[in-house]
């Protein structure tokens, strides 16, 4: 608003302009809009950075967006997260919330926003989630969209308050050889089968000590690998390309493979135990292949 009055506009002219029906609308205390329509997320952000004061970065679930992140329903409204100094003095308001910080990071600049770094912006919104499932999605979006590891996160989450960070940081104790959700479903499913699985994420060897693979979870009684595969988790084409590659390895040392998408541990759970299933008692009938869970000497 200080920038219309420096256009010698008066104070009393722009709050008439803000009134319902005006040509403007009040974003925030001395922010306009210079129309009455919906602000879009760029102007919101905008609004934010310029209420706050040229130190503020965004961060939380608005900065994950921003890093590619894809956020459910289930973490909650949108909202605009700032981190400021500590000297300063703001209060947060509408759509705002403000969090003043001794250990403000280095900004990212994405599209011309000043963003924190993937891990700090997701350890802030994490703080404020107490949902388990919202918490675990958050996490799992950090890992595959945000270039997170694991560490990091559970780092920046011991780092300062523990208000906050039980959840995240249980499931991270529990996602140590965890790499997506599908994973960690599918788990929970392999439990209900009469011959679970007897190893997850080992690296197997042919008989040569060569590397043959890291299955998702693997029966090595019968030498039986289940993958849980989808370009949704293994995003990156040079991803795709190892997964051809560790299925061409698996075929040549007759390794028996289930592939399974991630979306159908969560919605065919009971036709993916029958496959397992069917697949185990298979693997029964021929001989086990020459692959072992240690390297040759």
């Amino acid at each position: 608003m200080s920038a219309l009055e420096s256009l010698d506009m008066h104070s009393k002219g722009i709050y008439r302009r803000c009134l319902p029906g005006g040509p403007w609308k009040r974003l925030l205390p001395g922010i306009i809009l210079l129309h009455n329509g919906e602000a879009t997320a760029d102007q919101l952000v905008q609004a934010a950075l310029l209420y706050a004061g040229e130190s503020a970065i965004v961060t939380g679930g608005e900065a994950c967006l921003r890093h590619g992140m894809r956020l459910s329903s289930t973490v909650g409204p949108r909202q605009v997260h700032l981190l400021i100094p500590h000297r300063q003095r703001v209060n947060g308001a509408e759509f705002v919330r403000i969090e003043r910080t001794h250990t403000l990071p280095a900004p990212w600049i994405r599209a011309g926003f000043p963003l924190a770094p993937p891990v700090r912006s997701a350890t802030d919104l994490l703080r404020r989630t107490p949902s388990a499932e919202a918490a675990r999605h958050v996490l799992i979006e950090a890992i595959q969209h945000g270039g997170c590891s694991p560490d990091a996160l559970l780092d920046e989450l011991n780092r300062g308050t523990k208000r906050g960070t039980a959840i995240p940081r249980r499931l991270l104790a529990d996602w140590s050889d965890i790499r997506s959700v599908a994973e960690d479903e599918a788990r929970k499913l392999a439990k209900r089968l009469a011959h679970p699985p007897s190893h997850q994420n080992e690296v197997l060897y042919d008989h040569a000590g060569r590397y043959a693979g890291r299955p998702d979870f693997w029966w090595d009684d019968v030498g039986l690998a289940w993958e849980i595969d989808s370009m949704e988790f293994h995003f990156k084409s040079a991803d795709y390309a190892r997964t051809l590659q560790r299925n061409t390895r698996y075929a040549a040392l007759g390794i028996a493979v289930v592939q399974t998408l991630p979306s159908r541990v969560r919605t065919d759970p009971d036709a993916v135990l029958a496959e397992l299933t069917d697949a185990y008692r298979a693997a029964t009938l021929r001989p086990r292949p020459p692959v072992s869970l240690r390297r040759a000497a």
